[in-house]
């Protein structure tokens, strides 16, 4: 018997469905590959995809994909005797992109954006190994807030975080289904679905021009959490709109 979702866990997976309905995220035999870092986003959206694969009126496919930085080949445990718990195919491996992008060869950038580039490569390198349609990774609202604002401030730029959007040609969807929801709900979800999350050990990890941003948005709000919460909504609201399949 299936037991009775907290709100949160609702918030979560109820808002990835309007995501993925009003955007044509997902389509019938679609494969999808979920980024799974092992943080309390990526670990919400496997579940959430999980619960949205019985409620959905097609099939799809999706698997568990998993880059570990480097900087602790062992700590990927939990996420792998939690797929094989719950009877989610994955793909585990250790890379040495964290360390990379902490060292000279990294002349440029800062370790995160070094890192998540190389990533990002290898994620979409095995996307093409395993035949995935749809690459979907945990960005949440506070990360669509948070890279409005950076992109405002640092280029002039008004741009977002896509929903869902095409790669190499059309070859690969990336889509963002938890994009609609706030990192606290998230949060909360994960401690009532007992989720292994466990602790990044990056040593930059927290320190990223992203996170400066929470700055910026105190500022805004003035400290209220009415001027918090109407700024999250106008922004998810906005990228929505961009994202939406119209039917008018």
């Amino acid at each position: 018997m299936a037991m009775k979702l907290s709100y949160a866990q609702e918030v979560c997976v109820k808002a990835a469905g309007r995501a993925m309905q009003t955007t044509g995220m997902l389509e019938p035999g679609c494969r999808v590959g979920v980024a799974a870092s092992g943080g309390v986003d990526s670990f919400v959206l496997l579940k959430v995809m999980q619960l949205r694969q019985r409620i959905v009126p097609f099939r799809f496919e999706f698997m568990a994909l998993h880059v570990n930085p480097g900087f602790d080949p062992d700590n990927h445990r939990p996420l792998t005797e939690w797929l094989a718990a719950e009877g989610i195919a994955g793909h585990l491996e250790v890379s040495d992109h964290g360390p990379r992008g902490h060292s000279p060869e990294n002349r440029r950038n800062s370790p995160c954006f070094y890192c998540a580039r190389l990533r990002r490569k290898r994620l979409f390198a095995l996307c093409a190994r395993y035949k995935l349609t749809h690459l979907a990774f945990g960005h949440n609202a506070d990360d669509l807030v948070s890279t409005f604002l950076l992109n405002l401030v640092q280029t002039g730029r008004v741009e977002g975080l896509s929903m869902s959007e095409p790669f190499f040609q059309g070859g690969l969807r990336v889509i963002r289904p938890l994009l609609l929801v706030e990192k606290a709900d998230i949060v909360r979800a994960a401690r009532r679905w007992e989720l292994p999350v466990w602790t990044n050990p990056c040593p930059s990890a927290g320190v990223s021009r992203r996170a400066d941003m929470a700055g910026v948005l105190d500022a805004m709000s003035g400290g209220s959490r009415v001027r918090r919460r109407n700024i999250f909504n106008g922004l998810t609201r906005w990228q929505w709109e961009r994202n939406r399949i119209r039917q008018d």
